[in-house]
């Protein structure tokens, strides 16, 4: 058990430097791990070949992972490291009041804790006490108040009870600090070796959360923004010192990753600890279940579905199956970063809720002079996220080309629980309502970051239903976008280009022939307005009409698709696909127009 003497003299700032230490690793760490993905794995495809390249590659994936780790782990060692010593000196200085309030009185503060006085002379001695001194311990039943010794017949008695206490429950609560963080900081290391494990990043996700736990009274997860503006989110976060920023984000990854208005860079750290730790506990959690069975087999009756498959699909495998290649998609564009002058991925937003989230960004948009966000439609999550990056990656290629001398950021925005079902759900326009807060909040937060409307040209694509979430958006807020993009659009919920707040010249649409889903749409999600039909500028109907972006009568430019089908929009060097980057860049004289 320590003693008042050893709280009394403990070198708490040798804790504090200790901290110090340890966070210069871990900024080194994830330092290293941006210079990783960043500066070194660019010329490995440009300078290697076959195997080779593969290996190389392998071997920067798996650098930059144990980089991530090591800023992870490092980060909690000093996070704990400053809250052991944050609450420490917090009973330190209750001590040593106590103690100089005992010098004051001319008490003496014996070895055990307890508190030798001299009686008091203010009134008479009680029945029974003598004169001179006396002692006292703590544990007094009632601890001293203004007037209590009075009752007792020595002012003094109660006073030096009252600093014995004191003293007892200053060494108390050092012993409840220490033991707690004690065991959490033995905890914290990494077995030996170059390979970091899934096992390991488990660990790491535990050892988090005990010091979430730990370390809750020096920083809290309530101190974090909920439910603020990205201005607000900006503020408290500009307010905060560069330490407390790196154990906010190394100890809270997932709120920090989650805060729009602060940089990308921060969020694109934080996010990847979530990630790792994430696909860590996903793939444990689906070794578990055994190999997939076949999903049918052949029986006398003919095929039919396997029960085994059936039992392994109803324990979350296909669940967990479609999350784990997801998350393998976001690898996968970390790992091709330099592969035809492809900048740097941005983790901007990572989660499993609902269908699964993330938020991907080709190339800081913070920095960029051109900024499109993409936001997808009916079926899309997480599980289908390699489609929709490559989306963005093929844009922001050739958004690029016609940009010489701009940097360009694309980013997927599957910030949403899309709908699922064509038939069932994407007819609703209830999941665009829902979604359109969320996609204003971020759009708001990137302008955050960039530093204004005017930093960054920024352009909405939408798809499909995502074009629905967009008009929705635009209904419910201000958008901060300078153009909007929509391709197979069934219907934004509003009736003219006008009403989605960035001017008519700003509103551009495709649609392509054989795509069915702006017909089939119209009547669930198109606008209305009193206005006139056209067909090639011949008027057809008047009244209060229903319009979609694709209708003369909506007011939006109509750009020249040479795509089919409802998926086409993207394909490489179309016409449909330089359009939408000729917009991104402000190259509004490259846009060709359906005439």
């Amino acid at each position: 058990m320590p003693t008042w003497q050893q709280l009394r003299d403990a070198k708490l700032t040798e804790y504090e430097d200790a901290a110090d230490g340890w966070g210069k690793v871990s900024n080194r760490a994830d330092a290293a791990r941006i210079r990783v993905d960043q500066d070194m794995a660019a010329p490995i495809h440009t300078t290697q070949k076959g195997e080779a390249k593969n290996a190389a590659q392998d071997d920067m994936t798996r650098l930059s992972r144990n980089y991530q780790y090591l800023h992870g782990e490092c980060g909690l060692v000093r996070t704990a490291l400053n809250g052991l010593a944050s609450e420490l000196v917090d009973v330190q200085k209750k001590l040593q009041q106590a103690l100089d309030d005992a010098a004051d009185l001319g008490f003496t503060v014996n070895e055990d804790g307890s508190v030798e006085y001299p009686h008091s002379t203010q009134l008479p001695l009680a029945a029974g006490a003598s004169a001179g001194k006396g002692v006292a311990k703590p544990g007094a039943p009632v601890p001293f108040l203004p007037g209590a010794g009075e009752a007792q017949g020595d002012l003094n008695k109660g006073k030096a009870e009252d600093i014995a206490e004191r003293i007892r429950q200053a060494v108390s609560s050092a012993v409840e600090i220490d033991n707690r963080y004690a065991g959490i900081l033995r905890r914290l290391k990494a077995p030996d070796g170059l390979e970091v494990t899934d096992d390991m990043l488990m660990d790491q996700a535990r050892d988090m959360g005990e010091v979430q736990q730990a370390a809750g009274k020096y920083l809290g997860k309530d101190h974090i923004p909920h439910g603020k503006s990205p201005a607000e989110n900006r503020k408290w976060w500009d307010g905060l010192t560069q330490e407390q920023r790196e154990e906010y984000q190394t100890l809270f990854p997932a709120e920090i990753g989650a805060l729009d208005g602060i940089p990308s860079a921060v969020r694109d750290s934080a996010n990847r600890t979530v990630l790792d730790e994430t696909r860590a506990q996903v793939q444990h959690d689906l070794d578990q279940l055994g190999p997939e069975p076949p999903k049918t087999i052949v029986t006398a009756a003919g095929v039919v579905r396997n029960p085994e498959w059936t039992v392994w699909d109803a324990r979350g495998g296909s669940r967990l199956k479609g999350r784990l290649t997801g998350m393998q998609a976001i690898e996968a564009r970390f790992d091709q970063t330099g592969v035809n002058d492809l900048p740097p991925a941005y983790l901007l937003g990572f989660d499993l809720k609902g269908n699964g989230h993330v938020i991907l960004a080709n190339g800081n948009p913070d920095t960029a002079d051109n900024t499109a966000v993409y936001v997808p439609g009916t079926t899309s999550r997480l599980e289908g996220a390699h489609g929709d990056i490559s989306r963005m990656t093929r844009v922001w290629q050739q958004a690029n080309a016609m940009s010489s001398g701009q940097s360009t950021s694309t980013i997927t925005w599957i910030g949403y629980d899309a709908p699922q079902n064509i038939v069932t759900d994407s007819p609703r326009s209830s999941y665009a309502y829902h979604a359109a807060p969320t996609l204003n909040t971020f759009m708001d937060g990137l302008q955050t970051a960039q530093g204004g409307p005017n930093a960054s040209h920024t352009t909405l694509i939408g798809h499909s239903y995502g074009t629905t979430v967009i008009g929705a958006a635009a209904k419910e807020h201000q958008i901060a976008a300078d153009d909007i993009v929509v391709a197979g659009s069934p219907g934004m919920l509003v009736g003219d280009a006008g009403d989605l707040g960035v001017g008519k010249d700003h509103v551009w649409s495709e649609a392509a022939g054989s795509d069915p889903v702006p017909y089939i749409g119209r009547d669930f999600l198109g606008g209305w307005k009193w206005g006139v039909d056209t067909y090639h500028g011949v008027p057809y109907n008047a009244g209060y009409i229903q319009t979609i972006p694709s209708d003369e009568s909506f007011g939006a430019h109509r750009m020249d698709v040479d795509t089919s089908g409802h998926s086409g929009y993207w394909t490489e060097r179309s016409t449909s696909i330089k359009n939408q980057a000729a917009v991104v860049v402000g190259r509004y004289d490259k846009v060709q127009e359906d005439n």
